[in-house]
């Protein structure tokens, strides 16, 4: 058996040390899961399903409503820096939150993400003006990937490799209708009462959402205290100074501080410098300081001095997988940003003439057929027990998508080939992103996987940042120039406002027309230009999954404690459980087991 792709001649006494060093979030939910039952277990997922219904239906909803709001204050122009800050809030929080959760708890971390989302949205119903509406983002973003994030832990924590990778589909599932529904209900809540009561609702539906899992965490935590298992706080018995330092030291908070301060640095002024021309030299000195920290980074944590409790843990910068499968998030992710969004949209409504709706149902393909993909691919991953096949195949079918989609960029490709590219890579993403962060998962151990799972998810979320700052840099350097080539002598004092306005971009002249054709050449030229940076951008994926270890998943235990969905920790659970034995500890047994037989062989 093999659950670590480095150390393979001293994997037994490295399993051990991991295991036992893990932090106090961590032993605590082992404790709560050695007390719970299947049904607290069954029961804790409802409340999964609950949220991920509620969320995916909140942000299909409100997304529709920011017009209205922002239209009320009569004042736009901040809300394109927000989005920007927003998105950085979503790359660097979710580190910070997974410490949260192996330093004091799943349960607290997790009432910490609903805290700050419920708080977004009452200031954001509450807001009286844009910067108080504006400041109420920053909140709801950091609630909205604190909880995305715990929940992926959460699922690593319970189920076992071979059934993780279905049910880590369970967050994507709602959207297949909520894409359909949330617009409705927007509509609605517009006719028959304000946009404000459209946010505010959510303050009531999430925390009602997360009771069942809440109290079910909450109760296993309490019966695992009564029991004795319940390790003890490691604050108590010290001053506030001590306890201080003692969190300042367990958080790693000069780590994190680099890494949240490091991509923030360098994520605004790839996004607003593109835009701004770099006039200002105060982006190239952000730019600069950004780097500096992101590369300080890894030295910082692998000092056992400068960081004794680090957040990525020291293992893992050897571990070839786990950076391999992180390297992998980043470049798939750049060139979904690169390709699918932001601009795909805007080339369907001027190139192809389609309607709003019309093109945001082309839009959708991608996420319909990736969610379809990744529940097929996950019972294939539990029945071969294997996952880098999937990814490997599928990131082929991904670069084809793309690929197909430089060919069909033009307004002479049929509505139904775009629809087929996109289907194509819809597929692939599905086949590849879901099993790249299982393969992730199944390098580390327990104790490791919240870090493995954050630093997946971030440079996830940074690769989308810094592709979406790419295809707006080629963008805004293209479309003007191309328009003043193309457009005839009549419309030529226009090009600024049909840059500016795609509402007059598809819908000022009539196709056919010559200042119709000449948009839709600057568009297309622009569009493929785009495209050929989307596939080369992915291109790296392919032999980042041959650096990835084809792991025999269903040999491998993470030495994850108590009830778990799955057949690894469960079945030693049912047999000690009619042996008398103790649960808790079969797990670990049975992996000691197979590791002698390891290195006896």
């Amino acid at each position: 058996m093999q659950p670590f792709d480095s150390h393979d001649t001293g994997r037994v006494e490295f399993d051990r040390q991991s295991h036992d060093s893990g932090q106090a979030g961590v032993k605590k939910l082992e404790a709560i899961a050695s007390t719970w039952t299947k049904q607290a277990l069954y029961i804790a997922y409802l409340g999964i399903a609950l949220m991920t219904c509620a969320t995916s239906l909140e942000s299909q909803t409100t997304t529709n409503l920011t017009v209205y709001a922002t239209s009320s204050f009569s004042a736009h122009a901040l809300i394109s820096t927000v989005l920007v800050v927003q998105g950085v809030v979503l790359s660097v929080v979710k580190p910070p939150m997974s410490k949260v959760a192996d330093v004091f708890g799943r349960f607290e971390a997790f009432g910490l993400s609903i805290c700050l989302y419920v708080g977004g949205y009452i200031q954001q119903a509450a807001s009286y003006n844009v910067e108080s509406y504006a400041a109420a983002q920053i909140f709801y973003a950091a609630g909205q990937t604190g909880l995305q994030i715990l929940i992926q832990i959460f699922i690593a924590d319970t189920s076992d490799l071979l059934n993780r990778a279905l049910i880590v589909t369970l967050p994507d599932v709602p959207f297949l209708v909520n894409v359909w529904v949330g617009p409705v209900l927007a509509e609605e809540v517009l006719k028959h009462l304000t946009w404000r009561w459209g946010y505010g609702i959510w303050a009531i539906v999430l925390p009602l959402s997360f009771l069942p899992l809440g109290l079910t965490l909450w109760t296993a935590q309490r019966k695992a205290a009564n029991r004795g298992v319940l390790p003890p706080s490691p604050f108590v018995g010290k001053t506030r100074w001590e306890a201080a330092k003692s969190i300042w030291w367990e958080m790693d908070a000069f780590g994190l501080l680099m890494v949240c301060v490091g991509f923030s640095l360098v994520l605004i002024p790839l996004t607003i410098g593109f835009d701004k021309g770099w006039r200002d030299p105060g982006y190239l000195v952000m730019l600069i300081v950004g780097a500096c920290c992101i590369i300080g980074f890894p030295f910082f944590e692998r000092s056992r001095v400068l960081a004794p409790r680090a957040f990525f843990p020291r293992a893992l910068f050897k571990n070839r997988t786990a950076l391999a499968g992180i390297a992998f998030a980043f470049f798939y992710f750049s060139a979904f940003y690169l390709s699918v969004f932001p601009y795909f949209q805007s080339y369907l409504l001027v190139v192809h003439g389609l309607s709003v709706s019309a093109a945001g149902h082309v839009i959708q393909i991608f996420t319909f057929s990736a969610t379809i993909t990744s529940i097929i691919v996950s019972f294939g991953i539990k029945y071969w027990g294997r996952y880098r096949p999937f990814v490997m195949v599928g990131i082929v079918i991904y670069i084809l998508g793309l690929i197909a989609m430089v060919f069909f960029r033009t307004e002479q490709s049929s509505l139904s080939s775009i629809v087929a590219a996109q289907i194509l890579i819809g597929v692939g993403g599905g086949m590849a992103h879901g099993p790249a962060q299982l393969g992730v998962q199944a390098s580390a151990s327990h104790s490791e996987v919240a870090a493995a799972t954050a630093g997946f998810l971030t440079l996830l979320e940074i690769g989308g940042a810094v592709g979406s700052a790419i295809s707006g840099a080629i963008w805004s350097a293209n479309i003007p120039d191309l328009l003043e080539k193309y457009l005839p002598d009549e419309t030529k004092d226009q090009a600024a406002a049909i840059y500016g306005s795609v509402k007059l971009a598809s819908t000022g002249w009539p196709m056919g027309s010559p200042t119709r054709i000449a948009i839709n050449h600057a568009y297309q030229e622009t569009m493929t230009k785009i495209l050929i940076v989307a596939v080369c951008m992915a291109t790296p994926c392919i032999f980042l999954t041959f650096l990835m270890k084809d792991y025999r998943l269903h040999e491998i235990d993470q030495h994850v404690k108590g009830v778990v969905i799955g057949s690894i920790a469960q079945n030693a659970t049912d047999q000690d459980a009619a042996e008398g034995g103790s649960s808790a500890e079969a797990p670990l047994l049975s992996n000691e087991r197979e590791d002698e037989r390891d290195l006896q062989g």
